[in-house]
């Protein structure tokens, strides 16, 4: 069964998103937005180096089945490509704004919404069907999500529109047919990438002198980018964008319990209550999926 190897690679995905403070925190005093740049730039480096080097039979492979495409499939595969690329570039800046003109808190917070928007855009976009005990889960995460909100309305706008980008984004990737989830993944780095090109020079700091600085990009660029990426868009060929979305709180719960046990940040109830039940909703949903992945069995 193929479900596993799928489901595997999104749950590897989300966990090392939530590891992410370590690439994050060691390099906190400089710009964020010179980060965002340096962390695209080098990442599409990357991997158009590998894609030319060692994976040219790939690229051919690739400009084949564009090319048995009809003409209107083939112009709204780009579409489809262009528009989640948008919607990436959004979300990677929008994230940035709010981190560093709205709160910490907002930002964070956007990670609790995107589930939910996720499996809401799947039911209406997509038309995914959910179980009952699915719909439970969904709820129980929207009281936690309400829990976090009800003392600041204003951040809790900020976190949807971050989250909406970026469920928007997964959605839009069920709708793209590229059998190489790689050179799907270059291509659209490579469209942010000329998207914030223009930026550079208006918005970019001198360029850090530290070996430390660029050592952590390279970092964030593979290990908490391209990598984690990757197996995302792998994972949304196996199973679908609302069982993704709730994987997505893996992320936070990984963050909260650093953020807890780790960097020793003070933790009120209303936390410990929320996260709690983000962490039941996920075993509800993941019960929820067995019970329909058996009830299609039969």
């Amino acid at each position: 069964m193929k479900f596993p190897k799928y489901y595997l690679a999104a749950v590897t995905a989300f966990v090392i998103w939530g590891f992410f403070s370590f690439g994050l925190k060691p390099i906190h005093d400089y710009p964020s937005q010179d980060i965002l740049f340096y962390r695209v730039f080098t990442c599409i480096i990357l991997m158009v180096i590998i894609n030319f080097t060692v994976r040219r039979d790939k690229i051919k492979e690739t400009r084949t089945y564009l090319k048995a495409l009809t003409k209107t499939e083939r112009r709204n595969q780009w579409l489809l490509i262009a528009g989640s690329s948008v919607l990436l570039t959004g979300n990677w800046g929008l994230f940035i704004y709010v981190m560093n003109q709205i709160s910490v808190k907002a930002a964070s917070f956007a990670y609790l919404v995107c589930p939910i928007l996720t499996t809401f855009f799947a039911f209406i976009i997509l038309k995914e069907r959910l179980h009952k005990i699915q719909w439970l889960a969904v709820f129980m995460s929207f009281v936690s999500c309400a829990i976090l909100s009800y003392n600041d309305l204003r951040d809790a706008m900020f976190s949807i529109v971050v989250a909406a980008t970026y469920a928007l984004y997964l959605v839009l990737q069920k709708r793209i047919t590229m059998p190489d989830r790689f050179i799907l993944l270059t291509l659209q780095i490579g469209i942010v990438a000329l998207i914030l090109l223009p930026f550079y020079p208006v918005y970019s700091s001198t360029p850090p002198i530290e070996v430390t600085f660029y050592l952590f990009i390279l970092l964030i660029a593979v290990l908490f980018t391209i990598i984690p990426m990757f197996l995302n868009l792998f994972a949304m060929k196996g199973i679908n964008s609302s069982t993704i979305g709730i994987l997505i709180y893996l992320n936070p719960l990984i963050a909260f319990a650093l953020a807890i046990l780790y960097y020793k940040e003070d933790i009120t109830f209303e936390q410990i209550l929320s996260y709690s039940l983000i962490l039941v909703s996920i075993v509800v949903f993941n019960i929820g999926s067995y019970l329909k992945m058996k009830a299609i069995e039969k």
